[in-house]
């Protein structure tokens, strides 16, 4: 005989998101600074590709990498934040089964995609410090759009088992995610199944992303600081050390809140909900505003190039 406090379907026609249970009261006002974050985001991005566009000088490696990162980051802003403001100012809090899954698959290929990125920006410091007279060779146009294609790829390919059997498992008792967006694990465990797959699939990529991504850029900078300290002068190794903080920064900015905001999930249990959600929110919406200013501030190229363009509009 079937419970009949269970509701049973195997593809529900949407999901309920409740935002930040806990927090309703202030919705609106949590909604000014993820605005103002999401309206940095796009016109920081979308500024550093089109200083990249006009400027010739500018078509290196470095900075083609760095428009990737760029396009990524606007991907995942806007399959997440528009959503969330419409959760705090219109109460809108469903969200259609494909959508989900759709924005589920955006959020988790795009972080891939971008770790994959940061790797290739680490090995472009490697030959760029390394094998400076080899670097053009090393890294030419068509080098760059195969280490490219290679990215996109993983990332897209990586997340795809994850959508599809999310999409296939049978769901049950509710459709209610309480949280701001649809993420992976928090979809699977309204399913009414052993979803351990999903969950050591979910590790995986976790190992393959925060693990082998970090392994290969601390080797690739492991070579980068030896090569530095044979510089003969200490000003030499400085300057040479300045061409790479913009990478470190935004690295940092990166894996931190992943890793605490994954750490949290698995070891958080007396963490309150809400706070949870706003440190998941965190790498979400933080990274993306802060590569394109940290690449703006610190990038003398860049830098320049945006003054130009200002002080032309100025006269």
């Amino acid at each position: 005989m079937s419970d009949s406090n269970t509701t049973y379907f195997s593809n529900p026609s949407h999901f309920i998101l409740l935002g930040i249970p806990g927090l309703e009261t202030v919705h609106v006002w949590i909604s000014i600074p993820f605005s103002a974050m999401y309206i940095i985001t796009v016109l920081a991005n979308f500024t550093i590709l089109f200083i990249v566009k006009i400027d010739v000088a500018l078509h290196e490696p470095m900075y083609y990498f760095l428009c990737m990162l760029a396009v990524t980051d606007l991907v995942l802003s806007t399959a997440t934040i528009p959503k969330m403001l419409s959760i705090f100012w219109f109460n809108s809090r469903e969200i259609g089964f494909n959508a989900c899954l759709a924005q589920l698959y955006f959020i988790h290929s795009s972080s891939v995609i971008e770790s994959g990125i940061f790797v290739a920006m680490g090995f472009d410091r490697y030959v760029a410090i390394c094998h400076p007279l080899r670097h053009s060779a090393i890294l030419n146009n068509h080098m760059v759009a195969k280490i490219s294609l290679a990215v996109v790829l993983r990332g897209g390919i990586l997340i795809l088992p994850c959508t599809f059997v999310a999409r296939h498992w049978p769901y049950c008792r509710t459709n209610i995610i309480p949280y701001t967006q649809c993420e992976h694990m928090d979809v699977v465990r309204l399913a009414c199944a052993d979803v351990r797959v999903s969950s050591y699939y979910g590790l995986f990529l976790q190992i393959c992303m925060s693990g082998l991504d970090v392994f290969f850029i601390t080797v690739s900078y492991i070579q980068i600081l030896r090569a530095i300290f044979r510089l003969p002068t200490k000003e030499a190794r400085l300057k040479t050390f300045g061409t790479c903080t913009s990478h470190i920064c935004v690295i940092l900015t990166f894996y931190i809140p992943t890793v605490f905001s994954s750490l949290t999930a698995r070891f958080g249990d007396n963490i309150p909900l809400y706070f949870y959600i706003l440190i998941s929110n965190i790498y979400l919406l933080v990274p993306p505003m802060l590569n394109p200013i940290i690449y703006g501030v610190r990038t003398k190229q860049i830098r320049d190039r945006l003054l130009r363009l200002f002080i032309q509009k100025g006269t």
